[in-house]
């Protein structure tokens, strides 16, 4: 399985992109986590396991506990699949808004180009009226 695959099935499941959403900015003890569920612990261990089998966490033994953090680059192979389908990208909208500058400057000089636009009218010099 491709790393993009990996990580879109082991975020597939609501509690486990609650857990990574915890984690996001601190680590946290797998007690911390599980006392945030209604789910058993046992339950949380298995969303835990299969986080860290997909490369998204890790864990650390401290004493009696294991303490989980976020691994932020793994994520990234996915976010950049993800992105190529975001219209809302910089660089869509810089040509949307070029495009959009082009189409006017097209509309302006086609009215220009109109000699019966009443826009164009020649204003009258002091000279035709002296």
């Amino acid at each position: 399985m491709d790393e993009v695959s990996e990580v879109a099935e082991a975020i597939a499941d609501p509690v486990r992109r609650e857990i990574l959403l915890m984690l996001r900015h601190t680590p946290l003890t797998a007690g911390e986590i599980a006392a945030r569920f209604t789910i058993s612990r046992p339950a949380v261990s298995r969303h835990l396991r299969v986080l860290r089998e997909a490369g998204l966490v890790r864990d650390e033994q401290i004493g009696r506990h294991r303490r989980y953090s976020l691994m932020h680059d793994r994520l990234g192979h996915l976010t950049a699949w993800l992105a190529l389908f975001d219209v809302r990208r910089p660089g869509w909208s810089q040509r949307l808004a070029a495009l959009d500058t082009e189409v006017h400057r097209t509309r302006r000089d086609r009215s220009r180009a109109e000699p019966d636009h009443p826009s164009h009218t020649a204003p009258h010099s002091r000279e035709d009226t002296a």
